[in-house]
């Protein structure tokens, strides 16, 4: 059982966030301020120092929500039909996501916020994303295919830190997938499309089969 002082600890660190996350959307991550999200809440700047000692602290807190979102979404979604279907719906779902947290999306994939550097406590959360292809990948049993020596050892790093099954040549396939499909969400959401795929949602269906076909996925 928590204490009632657990309890409020809990709220006020909920509600701190929440409303670093309006500041976020008024400003943006390279404005963001304690003392603006105090005095917004109408609390003394020494009282929401003792939830986040410093701005970088609430700036991690604000970037693994935003992972753990991103990566709740991908993981709920449900396999309906075959591992292709699967596959471009879980993109379908992170562009969703993006198009309705755009500065949460530029926090965590956009332009680094000077002076700020990110501790390892971020890393899981990050990594849900790639597991969540990974995932698929795996239920689709992609054939191996030929890589460098030194791209081998980058991939069997991570596919025994992340324990997956996939041979590296398929699990190199996925990690290109990976960045494919979030330089297509920056390209929308920052507007590199504009005057040419705008809306951009038939290319990115398209570039999803795509990336299923060079994944190696099939059915």
């Amino acid at each position: 059982m928590t204490t009632a002082r657990e309890r409020a600890r809990v709220e006020l660190t909920a509600a701190i966030k929440e409303q670093a996350r309006k500041q976020l959307v008024a400003e943006g991550a390279h404005q963001l301020s304690l003392r603006a999200v105090a005095r917004d809440l109408g609390m003394a700047s020494s009282a929401v120092y003792r939830y986040f000692p410093s701005r970088d602290e609430l700036l991690t807190a604000l970037i693994i929500d935003a992972y753990d979102s991103l990566g709740a979404a991908l993981e709920a979604v449900e396999r309906r039909a075959g591992v292709v279907e699967w596959w471009c719906d879980t993109w379908a779902a992170a562009r969703a996501w993006a198009l309705d947290n755009r500065r949460e999306y530029e926090l965590i994939f956009g332009s680094p916020v000077q002076g700020y550097r990110a501790p390892q406590d971020t890393v899981a959360p990050a990594s849900r994303v790639p597991l969540a292809l990974l995932r698929i990948a795996e239920a689709g049993d992609p054939p191996d295919g030929e890589v460098s020596d030194e791209l081998r050892e980058q991939v069997l790093r991570v596919t025994e830190l992340v324990g997956t099954s996939l041979a590296p040549g398929a699990a190199a396939r996925v990690m290109v997938a990976w960045a494919q499909l979030f330089g297509l969400l920056s390209f929308e959401l920052f507007g590199q499309f504009v005057g040419s795929a705008d809306p951009a949602g038939p290319l990115f269906e398209h570039a999803a089969r795509a990336a299923a076909a060079h994944v190696g996925l099939t059915g």
